[in-house]
């Protein structure tokens, strides 16, 4: 958010006039950037950029009056924002770690017949089950629940993981002087359209599923506009937690 001085630049059909303001917009564009303000922040100008890399989290932009003697408009705008979760204390049991064969051969070995004769059903019962939850312990390891970030997005197939590989690749060699920048825009440019053609399928297939796969529909819509529930560590002046 700030004030970038090019009027010139028009971003409905994202063209400029000067030179300038055209690397402006392929910086814009090279870093996956989109512009949110529509209206004008100063006269008939469009001065004032909101620019974010993930428009579903910016609602409410407005321009509106102006503060003190200041000519350019007040912008505001509203960020759906998350607070900083702690890490899963829960654990539950690692089954793709467990060893079932000495769970078998130490259950094998329990002299149940003997422990359980003349007790009751009830009785039987809980003494299996500790039988069992303390084998348990010693061949099936515990894990934490992971979290959910670090997920890879849905709409991240391998055909956009090799075209995000390949604009890599391509930024390298620009950068030593074995491509045209033109030719690396023009890669920026394919992989960005792949990832927004890749995230309107996921989309579309959401939304025609939706009867039949409810929980994937709101799932994905939940994770689009998530709200800020609690508030992070804070520090005072010294450094020191509050």
């Amino acid at each position: 958010m700030g004030d970038f001085n090019h009027p010139d630049i028009c971003w409905e059909s994202n063209t400029a006039v000067h030179r300038q303001s055209r690397k402006f917009l392929e910086s814009v564009g090279d870093n996956f950037l989109v512009q949110v303000l529509e209206e004008p922040t100063r006269g008939k100008a469009l001065l004032d950029l909101l620019l974010t890399n993930r428009e579903e989290i910016v609602e409410e932009a407005i321009v509106d009056g102006n503060l003190g003697g200041s000519d350019h408009e007040m912008v505001e705008f509203r960020i759906l924002t998350q607070g900083r979760k702690e890490s899963s204390r829960i654990q539950s049991l690692d089954f793709r770690k467990a060893d079932f064969d000495s769970l078998r051969e130490l259950m094998g070995k329990v002299p149940r017949e003997n422990n359980m004769r003349g007790k009751g059903v009830e009785e039987s019962w809980l003494y299996f089950k500790e039988t069992l939850l303390r084998l348990q312990e010693q061949t099936i390891p515990m894990c934490r629940k992971k979290s959910k970030y670090g997920r890879r997005p849905a709409w991240l197939n391998s055909e956009i993981l090799a075209h995000l590989k390949h604009k890599k690749a391509a930024y390298k060699k620009w950068k030593i002087g074995q491509m045209t920048r033109e030719e690396y825009k023009n890669i920026v440019q394919a992989c960005r359209s792949e990832i927004r053609k890749a995230k309107s399928h996921l989309e579309l297939q959401l939304a025609g599923d939706v009867r039949s796969n409810k929980k994937g529909f709101f799932r994905y819509v939940s994770n689009k506009k998530k709200v800020k529930e609690s508030v992070g560590p804070l520090l005072n002046e010294g450094g020191n937690l509050v």
